[in-house]
């Protein structure tokens, strides 16, 4: 599977179609860019669009991932061939995931271990240092799936977060007998959750080819979020809401989404590269 024959084969059939790049990225609603980069060689197709986008140059996945048009009697080798050679990308893929979740497992458990010994050198007795190496395992059950599965991973980190951050503040409170960590930190914590998921929903559906719009989203997603949190805070701790630093960072986040926004339409319209 050669990116560049792609790329070559994808602007032949586009061309044929008598269509431009960003007509073409107009009807799969990305950007001319995405297209360009395609044909380029720089990037393959989306899975989500190739369906679409072969059934736009009229031909079929197959032939797209040969970078070539196929007769009936090599269809089946083609096939065959390109579906090996994506087996093998996904294989190469999950090799290189797992020794960089296994570097990664082994420092957290050498800091464990660390951690352990400071604290018996130190006490004589394993006593502060059950703060950091609880954080550090609830830091692995967080970040393990995503690094071991990638991109698919996300959803199972989310997943953990949400479930085992309330037992965990639980646990913490408990141990350092401050039950502020647990009755604040969960509020903090549901908040904060439920702003990572809407981060994740925006960026599963326009985030693939929109990167700089689903930005400027998530920037003004984060206006509210800070001023819930800090309604929040203000109330649990019978402090004053206003403050000229939520304030600044409220249009600061402002001016960066306009930005991106800005930045996006220019590109969807080719103004720029």
């Amino acid at each position: 599977m050669n990116q560049t024959e792609i790329g070559k084969f994808i602007a032949t059939c586009r061309k044929e179609k008598k269509l431009t790049q960003a007509q073409l990225a107009e009807k799969l609603n990305i950007t001319d860019r995405a297209v360009s980069k395609w044909e380029t060689g720089n990037s393959l197709p989306d899975s989500s669009i190739m369906l679409e986008l072969c059934s736009i140059l009229g031909i079929t996945v197959n032939e797209l991932l040969s970078g070539e048009k196929i007769d009936m009697e090599r269809y089946e080798k083609k096939a065959d061939e390109n579906l090996i050679a994506l087996k093998k990308k996904n294989e190469n893929n999950m090799t290189k995931n797992g020794i960089i979740s296994i570097l990664f497992s082994v420092t957290l458990f050498i800091g464990i271990i660390a951690c352990l010994i400071c604290d018996v050198a130190i006490s004589g007795n394993v006593t502060w240092s059950f703060i950091p190496i609880s954080s550090i395992i609830f830091a692995w059950v967080i970040s393990f799936p995503s690094i071991i599965l990638g991109k698919r991973g996300i959803v199972v980190s989310l997943l953990s977060l949400s479930i085992f951050i309330v037992p965990y503040l639980f646990l913490l409170s408990r141990f350092i007998k401050v039950k502020e960590v647990f009755s604040i930190g969960t509020v903090m914590a549901i908040v904060s959750i439920i702003f990572f998921w809407l981060i994740f929903i925006i960026f599963t559906r326009i985030g693939k080819e929109r990167k700089l719009a689903a930005l400027g989203a998530v920037f003004l997603l984060a206006i509210p979020f800070i001023l819930i949190i800090n309604i929040l805070l203000s109330r649990m701790l019978n402090e004053p809401f206003s403050d000229i630093w939520n304030m600044l960072s409220i249009f600061v986040l402002l001016i960066v989404a306009f930005i991106l926004f800005i930045c996006d339409y220019a590109k969807k319209k080719g103004l720029i590269k």
